[in-house]
């Protein structure tokens, strides 16, 4: 039998290398052979995969953000639509510095990917056990934010290497620049690098110092965080960030980075920033950016679903609005009027706030933050902290009934001393009322502060037998797919017990299948209505900004008595 086998040949270079050396070297080459194989057919099958996303949407603009009410119809407002672009001529050189150092130093010099960086991450990968090191290219960014590629992995890393491959082939890096900076969230509802500078500092990007350039870049990593609306201190940290890195790369002095940081750099006032027409609308806004900055959740097409009730919203509007109207239209009203403010003046005249909430859910129904969006944007639905007076009785009620003492309707000081102010303030604070409570018999009077959305909140909580809901204005997010990015969780607490909820319920005035109750500070300077009803629980309050008597007791009462019945239902 013949042992003859075919001799196997290394390559003439390697002939030299002694016997036992042979086998693992032939090994070794076959292994490498077969993963360059494996690469080639990973990098055709990613190629491939990439080829079949369009291009052209690299240039376009995000979709607008489309807001609902709770019966699903669209509000009556567009945000993303007043869209501003910049040309890569009116980019600053400094800020096209402040990007390359902050974001991508190489970026003129890469064919995309920055492959160094790329390997150092993927070291860094291997070693943590994780893929959250990205090394992402401005051009990466840019597909990862065209293409809403999210999720950490693999899988996602090679696709957007070769969708990178592909923008750098179809589209110069000029154009690549320009499209990042138009494409990207800036935080406070802006996208792109031209609406941000003009929202925040009111002029062209092709305006902006080198103070305002190095913020803006620099809050880029967390625009919801950093926006310098929400968190100057922040975006100021992180516009040194910027200047730091360009100091390490030798783009910058030291004495240079102190002059822009010493460069003022002012904001543009609130009243002149805001695009919100209402309220309701600004109050989605602040929650929305609460939700934004708790997740990574994009604006692009996102479609808001609020608890809005847009009927109940300008019935309540408009009959606050009468009832004001006719106050100051009454004979020896010699107060400030609302039909005689002048546009440009701080409002004198009567205020309102008013808040109802869905009793059960804590859904915000309706929601007016003051008499007149355009004269003041100041919020007093959740920033006038008054006193409640009179109405505060049905709190006092409520824990009286929770210690088992007696209620002496009308005679709120005589049921409060049964107590005593300490454990009557406790009850209040479990319901929603947020105070300052005086420790003393005055707290029975009256002298429990609180805004019209706690008022509301714990209105919704009598109504609601004892259970406390949480007052939200969006139950859920979604995108264009109908995919929920995010929904309202949490349910209502029970805060007090049910029977003692009844009972100061039972202090409340029934008008058809509606309850209401009034009262007035001792001064006359702040009035308060509270009505329950098959609409939710709505707390109204009325005063000035500047604390002043409104008008007699009598003419108030008179007010909230017919203002509580229109309301009924």
């Amino acid at each position: 039998m013949s042992t003859w086998r075919p001799v196997s040949r290394l390559p003439r270079w390697l002939a030299w290398l002694p016997d036992w050396a042979h086998a693992p070297i032939r090994w070794s080459l076959r292994g490498l052979l077969v993963g360059l194989i494996l690469l080639a057919a990973i990098a055709t099958f990613y190629l491939v995969k990439a080829s079949s996303f369009d291009l052209d949407k690299v240039s376009q603009l995000p979709a607008q953000t489309t807001l609902l009410d709770r019966d699903g119809h669209p509000i009556d407002v567009s945000w993303g639509t007043s869209r501003h672009l910049a040309q890569r001529k009116d980019l600053p050189e400094f800020l096209i510095q402040c990007i390359q150092a902050r974001e991508d130093a190489r970026f003129y010099s890469h064919p995309g990917v920055d492959f160094r960086g790329l390997l150092r991450a993927t070291l860094r990968n291997v070693k943590d056990g994780d893929f959250t090191q990205g090394a992402s290219t401005l051009t990466m960014q840019l597909a990862r934010n065209t293409y809403d590629m999210r999720a950490k992995s693999i899988h996602r890393k090679l696709l957007e290497i070769a969708l990178t491959l592909r923008i750098e082939h179809r589209y110069t890096k000029d154009e690549i620049l320009t499209h990042y900076l138009n494409r990207i969230y800036f935080g406070a509802g802006c996208h792109g690098i031209e609406e941000a500078s003009r929202t925040y500092f009111g002029k062209s990007v092709s305006e902006l110092n080198e103070a305002e350039s190095s913020m803006l870049i620099g809050i880029i990593r967390g625009p919801h965080i950093f926006s310098p609306i929400r968190n100057f201190d922040g975006a100021k940290d992180q516009q040194n960030e910027v200047l730091d890195r360009m100091i390490s790369m030798g783009w910058l002095t030291e004495a240079g980075k102190n002059r822009i940081r010493n460069i003022p750099i002012t904001l543009v006032p609130e009243e002149q920033r805001s695009s919100e027409r209402s309220f309701a609308l600004q109050a989605v806004r602040s929650e929305l950016a609460t939700i934004l900055e708790a997740g990574d959740i994009r604006l692009d097409g996102l479609i808001v679903h609020t608890t809005l009730d847009t009927d109940w919203q300008l019935r309540l509007e408009t009959d606050i609005t009468n009832a004001l109207n006719a106050l100051e239209s009454s004979s020896g009203w010699k107060a400030p009027k609302h039909l005689d403010h002048q546009a440009g003046e701080i409002p004198a005249y009567l205020q309102c706030a008013a808040v109802t909430l869905d009793s059960r859910t804590g859904q915000a129904l309706a929601w007016i933050g003051g008499r007149d969006f355009l004269d003041s944007r100041y919020d007093r639905a959740t920033g006038a902290r008054r006193d409640l007076g009179t109405t505060f009785e049905p709190f006092i009620a409520a824990a009286a009934a929770e210690r088992g003492k007696r209620i002496l309707p009308g005679k709120a000081v005589m049921t409060g001393r049964q107590l005593g102010p300490l454990e009557t303030a406790r009850l209040a604070k479990r319901c929603g009322l947020g105070g300052p409570f005086l420790e003393t018999e005055d707290l029975f009077r009256g002298s429990a502060a609180t805004t019209p959305e706690e008022c509301a909140t714990a209105l919704a909580t009598l109504a609601s037998d004892g259970k406390r809901p949480n007052p939200h204005l969006i139950t859920k997010l979604t995108n264009s797919k109908g995919e929920v990015l995010y929904s309202r969780n949490g349910e209502p607490s029970q805060a007090i017990s049910a029977n003692a909820a009844r009972k100061a319920c039972e202090l409340f005035t029934n008008v058809g299948s509606s309850r209401y109750y009034y009262g007035t500070t001792g001064s006359d300077r702040d009035a308060w209505l509270l009505r329950i009803g098959p609409s939710g629980a709505t707390a109204i309050w009325i005063g000035y900004d500047e604390p002043a008597r409104i008008t007699t007791d009598k003419a108030l009462n008179s007010l909230l008595e017919k203002l509580g019945k229109q309301l009924a239902e």
